[in-house]
């Protein structure tokens, strides 16, 4: 599976594992499964660094460094963009919408526990749950 990390999955997965639900670790865990991350997640990672709200041992720069290293990056291109401004617009959150959007141009899974994103159409989905 090729599975796209929202911004609070990626967080979790590297700080605090136990808030991901046992079916997600699994797919995290997996070595035949792709891990993505999108720059949308870097930024949303440096403002939450910036209000105090995830601390990092070292430097943030060189935290996302680490933590990018061993995952794919996913493009943020014009395409994704437009596919953005199609999803349904119950999704005020502009990362969310970009997060789905990349998920969805791309074919991966969005792996979430973002009610709002979970089921969204024409996206898929991994519920942490």
């Amino acid at each position: 599976m090729r599975l796209l990390l929202d911004t609070h999955i990626w967080i979790w997965h590297l700080m605090d594992p136990g808030r991901l639900s046992p079916a997600v670790r699994k797919e995290l865990a997996d070595p035949g499964n792709e891990l993505w991350v999108s720059p949308i997640s870097t930024w949303e990672v440096c403002l939450l660094h910036a209000k105090r709200r995830v601390q990092t041992q070292e430097g943030v720069r060189d935290w996302i460094t680490r933590a990018t290293a061993h995952m794919r990056e996913a493009p943020l291109t014009h395409e994704i963009a437009l596919a953005a401004g199609d999803l349904d617009t119950t999704l005020k959150d502009p990362a969310d919408r970009l997060l789905a959007a990349t998920a969805q141009v791309l074919g991966l899974t969005l792996v979430t526990g973002d009610r709002s994103l979970v089921g969204i159409k024409n996206v898929s989905t991994l519920a942490n749950r």
